[in-house]
Order: C-alpha cells, then sequence, then structure tokens
C-alpha cells in the first residue's frame, strides 16, 4: 500500500508540475523514430521542496533513496506509455531508464558534502551537494547507457524478448553493465548481448577541489610543477561540456567507490550549477568618503589608493608606481569571454601552463590538467623570476599571452584513439612576473650600450617582453623608492607579524580594498569624445617618432590595445563609467615610461617619476601634483598637435 501511495504521488507530482506532458513529449519522439532500444532515457525534473509538501514519504525516498525512487517514477511511466499507448516499440519496464533531476537540495549539513571530512559515506547512494573548482578534465568518450541480453540456449523462453536488460547504475563501471559471465535465471545459460540494441552515451570526468584549498597557494611561487588532491566528477550525457577548467560550480551527485581508480570515491553527478563571483553591491564607507573629498580632481582618488594599498606588505608611499599599475591590471582582469583583449600584463609567467597525461579513466580518455594560468581564472597569475624559465616556456608563454588562449594537441595512438584531437581553452588573467638584474650571474650580461632611458632585457627575448602591455624599473634603491623605509617595516614585521603598523591600515582594511577592486572591476566603461581623439592622436605621434627607414615602427600592432586598456583601467579604479583626459594622461605617462625603458627616450620624453613626482605626505602634495600633471596633459596635448595626424610630419599615406 505504501508503495501504490508513492506511485500515486508521483502521478499527481508529474501532472501538477508538467513533467507528464514533457514525458509525453519524449515519447513522441521515441516513436516517431520507429526504432527498437535496449532501453528509453528520460530526464524528470524533481523540486524536492514542493515533493515532500505533497508527499512526505516519496520525498525522503528521493533525497536519501534516489535508485529506489526512480523504479516508482519508472512503474509509473510505464503504465502512462501502455495506458496511452505512447511507444508502440516498448515491450518491458525494465526498458525505461528514469534519471531523477534534482533543482536542489535542502540546506542543510547533512546534505552537503565537505572535502575534508573524509571517510565518505559512499556506501548510502544518496545525494549530496558539493561545491569546487574544475582543475582538470578528460575528452569526452562514451559509455553504455544500457544493453539487451538474451539467453543462448534457443529452448528457453528468455532467449527472445526484452526480458534481460543491462543498465547502467551511479559509481557502476563498463563492464558492470556490459560483459559475457551473466546466467540465466530460468535454465543457467549463459547469456548474449543483442549488440544491435546497445544505447551509447557521452561521459567526461573533471576533478574539482575546494576553492580553500585554491586561495592557500595564492601567490605561492614555485617553478616546479605540483598538484592538488581533487574529487572525481563523472558527468554524463547532457551534462558533459558544461563545465570549464577554472570555474566553480555547484554539484548535486551521488558519491560512489570505484576501485579502478586510484582516487577510490567518486561523484556521480546528477546536476551542475555555475557559481558567479559575487558582486559588491558598494564600497566601504571609508573609501566612500575619501572618494567624496577627492571628486575635485580626476587624479587624487588613485593616487591615494596606490599610496596606502599593501599597507601591510610595504610601508605607504613606497612603490606607488608599481602599485599603481598593479590595481590598474586588478580593476581590469575581468572573468568575461567577451574581455580576453583586455587584460593588461605586467610580466607575469606560469611553470605549468597545461599538463597532457594518460591517466586512469580508460582508453580513449585524455586528462588535461590546468596550470596556474587557468586556475587564475579573473585574476592574477604570478609565478615568478621570468629569466629562470626556459626558451621553450618562454615561447610558450608568448604564444599564450598572443592569442589569449592554450591549445593542446593529442595524439591518438599515443591514447588508444585512431583521430588526433586538440582542444583549445581561453586565457582569462592578467599575467604578472619579474627578472631580477641583481643577480650575480647576470650583472656581467648585461649591455652597456643602451640608450638614455632604455634598460637592458636582452635576458629574455624582445617579442616576449612585446606582449607585456607594461614593462615597469623598479628600483628598491631609487629616490622614488627610500630603502630605508623598507627596512624599518621588514624588521617591526618581523617583531609583530599581524600588527597594523600604519593608521591607513586601520582605516583601509584588506577586505575593504577587496571590495573595492570587485565593484571596480564589474564597472561598463566607454571613452568619452575628447578622450578618445587623444588616445588616438598619441598613438599615431607616438608611433611616427618612433619608425625609422630601418626597422620601421618600434610600436607594436597591440600598442593602441593596451593604451585603450590602461585607459579604461584608470577610469574603472576611479569608479567612473566615462574614461575621461585625465584618464588617457595617466595610461599615456605609464606606456611611455614602458616605451623608454624598451627602446629610449624621445622628443616627447617623460621623467620616470613622472605619475608621482613627489612623495604624498598630506593635501598640499597631491595639489602640486595634480598642477604638474595639468602640465603633463598641456606637453602631450601640444606633442600630439606636432607630430600627431594632420600634421607636416604626418606623410600622406600617414
Amino acid at each position: 500500500m505504501s508503495n501504490l501511495k508513492m506511485k500515486e504521488a508521483a502521478l499527481i507530482y508529474l501532472d501538477r508540475s508538467g513533467g507528464l506532458q514533457k514525458f509525453i513529449n519524449d515519447c513522441k519522439y521515441y516513436n516517431d523514430s520507429k526504432q527498437s532500444y535496449a532501453v528509453y532515457r528520460f530526464n524528470i525534473l524533481i523540486n524536492p521542496s514542493d515533493i515532500v509538501e505533497l508527499d512526505a514519504e516519496l520525498g525522503n525516498h528521493i533525497l536519501h533513496h534516489p535508485v529506489k525512487a526512480a523504479e516508482v517514477f519508472q512503474s509509473v511511466c510505464f503504465i502512462a506509455v501502455k495506458t496511452l499507448s505512447l511507444i508502440g516499440q516498448l515491450q518491458t519496464e525494465t526498458q525505461i531508464n528514469i534519471m531523477l533531476k534534482l533543482t536542489h537540495l535542502p540546506s542543510l549539513p547533512s546534505y552537503s558534502l565537505n572535502f575534508c571530512e573524509f571517510q565518505l559515506d559512499y556506501t548510502s547512494q544518496r545525494f549530496y551537494m558539493m561545491q569546487g573548482i574544475v582543475i582538470a578534465m578528460t575528452t569526452v568518450t562514451k559509455y553504455t547507457q544500457g544493453a539487451r541480453f538474451l539467453c543462448s540456449d534457443e529452448a528457453c523462453p528468455l532467449s527472445k524478448g526484452f526480458q534481460y536488460i543491462r543498465v547502467h547504475a551511479p559509481g557502476a563501471t563498463e563492464s558492470a553493465t556490459v560483459r559475457n559471465d551473466f546466467l540465466c535465471n530460468l535454465c543457467s545459460s549463459s547469456l548474449q548481448e543483442d549488440r544491435k540494441f546497445r544505447v551509447l552515451g557521452d561521459k567526461q570526468i573533471v576533478e574539482i577541489i575546494t576553492a580553500k584549498a585554491l586561495h592557500a597557494f595564492q601567490g605561492y611561487s614555485n617553478t616546479q610543477p605540483f598538484r592538488f588532491q581533487s574529487l572525481t566528477i563523472f558527468l554524463r550525457d547532457e551534462l558533459v561540456n558544461k563545465m570549464s577548467i577554472g570555474n566553480e560550480y555547484k554539484i548535486i551527485g551521488i558519491p560512489t567507490c570505484v576501485k579502478t581508480l586510484q582516487t577510490s570515491v567518486c561523484i556521480e553527478a546528477n546536476s551542475i550549477t555555475f557559481c558567479n563571483p559575487k558582486v559588491p553591491s558598494g564600497i566601504s564607507d571609508n573609501f566612500r568618503c575619501l572618494l567624496s573629498l577627492t571628486s575635485s580632481s580626476c587624479w587624487k582618488f588613485t593616487a591615494i589608493l596606490a599610496n596606502i594599498f599593501a599597507s601591510h606588505i610595504v610601508p605607504p608611499g613606497t612603490y606607488n608606481f608599481l602599485k599603481l599599475c598593479l590595481l590598474m591590471s586588478l580593476v581590469q582582469t575581468r572573468d568575461s569571454n567577451k574581455e580576453l583583449e583586455d587584460c593588461l600584463d605586467i610580466l607575469i609567467i606560469t611553470s605549468d601552463t597545461l599538463l597532457v597525461d594518460r591517466n586512469n579513466y580508460g582508453t580513449g580518455a585524455v586528462s588535461i590538467q590546468a596550470g596556474s594560468a587557468l586556475l587564475a581564472k579573473g585574476g592574477i597569475c604570478f609565478i615568478g623570476d621570468l629569466a629562470s624559465y626556459k626558451k621553450d616556456k618562454l615561447e610558450q608563454l608568448q604564444s599564450v599571452m598572443e592569442s589569449r588562449s592554450i591549445t593542446v594537441y593529442i595524439p591518438g595512438k599515443k591514447f588508444g584513439d585512431d583521430t588526433n584531437q586538440q582542444t583549445t581553452f581561453p586565457i582569462q588573467c592578467s599575467f604578472w612576473s619579474f627578472i631580477d638584474m641583481d643577480s650575480s650571474s647576470r650583472k656581467n650580461m648585461q649591455k652597456t650600450n643602451t640608450l638614455i632611458g632604455q634598460m637592458d632585457c636582452s635576458l629574455i627575448p624582445a617579442n616576449l617582453v612585446e606582449v607585456f602591455g607594461l614593462l615597469i624599473n623598479c628600483n628598491e634603491s631609487s629616490p622614488c623608492h627610500p630603502f630605508l623605509p623598507t627596512v624599518q617595516h621588514t624588521l617591526k614585521k618581523a617583531i609583530d607579524p599581524e600588527g597594523l603598523l600604519y593608521l591607513a591600515s586601520k582605516q583601509f582594511t584588506t577586505e575593504d580594498f577587496e571590495k573595492l577592486l570587485a565593484f571596480a572591476k564589474n564597472l561598463n566603461v566607454e571613452f568619452s569624445l575628447e578622450a578618445e581623439r587623444m588616445v588616438h592622436g598619441y598613438y599615431l605621434a607616438s608611433r611616427r617618432i618612433r619608425t625609422d627607414s630601418i626597422c620601421g615602427s618600434k610600436l607594436s600592432a597591440s600598442a593602441l590595445k593596451y593604451l585603450i586598456s590602461l585607459s579604461e583601467a584608470h577610469a574603472r579604479l576611479n569608479l567612473r563609467n566615462k574614461v575621461l583626459k585625465e584618464d588617457v594622461l595617466i595610461a599615456v605617462l605609464l606606456f611611455e615610461t614602458s616605451l623608454t625603458l624598451k627602446y629610449g627616450a624621445t622628443v616627447f620624453c617623460v621623467a620616470p617619476n613622472a605619475v608621482f613626482p613627489f612623495e604624498l605626505y598630506n593635501e598640499e602634495y597631491l595639489e602640486q601634483r595634480d598642477i604638474y600633471l595639468s602640465q603633463c596633459q598641456q606637453q602631450l596635448l601640444q606633442f600630439i598637435a606636432t607630430y600627431g595626424p594632420g600634421t607636416a610630419v604626418f606623410a600622406s599615406d600617414e
């Protein structure tokens, strides 16, 4: 009676939720095909809240005994098929394969799977919800959804019909569904598969880790590849290719034990949901007040941000040029497929972009492991000293940065397949790196015949230097970066590692900066007309003066892209939706400083400390900086007027 009551509740739920009509439509597809299958697969969407309210026993069955619950729906659907004559080819109830797809699980601790709490209860065969970041995935392969077996004894009545149907069960291997040692229950003869009725589906395997594990290694630099301990997820049929490396997902699935894998506990996925990054609705009150106080200037707010940024690492007022560039790179790096070209790179490299290896998931399945560049999606990929990497790695980095993608070639013969494959992944991060010029092994290699303002970058290929948006000379002992405050800061931190040494650290916390940057990077900005004219005018003028008859133009084709990206970044950092000519000025000064380091100074001579000509002690120094930048803006306009489009120095074709 209890089973009958649940079947009645299942039918009522299907009727009320629209599932019955969807089932009828799916049956029409099978019936119209006129082809007989071993199994007919149906997805039924289940809202646990609705079904528990309708019938608590059925709801409990679905949540805690999903295999038995599927049998209840299987029986209801079979009766519907026969009563309504929906599929003429269907003969037995076992041919119906019901997949209950849950919309969610109750928000209770017992339904959440914590990666840190082993041993997992994989014997209960019930649903859990887990959340993690994809770090690896295989190519898509085939598996057997269902198969028809017949008794080998022709005299046996079970040598015909659809009495022996094998259907894939959660966590089952291929050999559990299809093999040659099954026996007839009636005569004990061996069973043989009728291969023409076999139904195949798509399968993909991914590995996920908890976000906590990834956050623990943020900023960790190591040239030796390493891997995270992960949890294996099986994706089947409509779920394949629904996940991307580097993204975070919520997964509802059934933990199972698969002894053929090194990782014995795996998850048979039931549904997946992409986790959208949380976008703060605003900024902290302290930053809002600061923005209001500096609203009369287009430059003061970002200057103060750079001045106090990372005060727990370096003293306020040191490395302002570098910190401004880092802040601009952070707000310009967006987790969106449409913004791949807007990332702002500052010499960063990854040591393990992708690793392709033979795996334990069966013949033909190739596991592609995510490295730092893919896991840094929507953020920064930082590894270490660029000059410590070999030529092939540097060439690979250059290719990745130019195309903003990684293509993995998979030779078919090596992985048990007849055809070669290749898979391409988009790169959605900015790269940061550095070159240690003080290394004793490199000091003797530096050139002495460089031009005024030029820095020797011969340690790495010139083409690689060119693909970085900015080249920054950060000399610790220069007047722009006084050495003593940094030493004092380091000694104080050694005594009190958790202490807040400066008032700025208390007023503007790390959490405040995280909210500010998250809010700023999601702003949609557009250029004002005068800003657009200025950035194009500078690009054409700079290209003109850096062109000679022998080597042609020294400005790469991507120079304009970098200028636009820098301008947008400064506008975002100012929390504005429109790029102004003041933003373009900062972009030009940063970019011209980078060009000077690469090629030497030109007629548009920019001082190394042009963006921060004074130490920012108080309001008076901020006012002096504004006056200086206004003068720089007039010099830029004069430079454009002299060498830009429409001037005498331009040839007609230019």
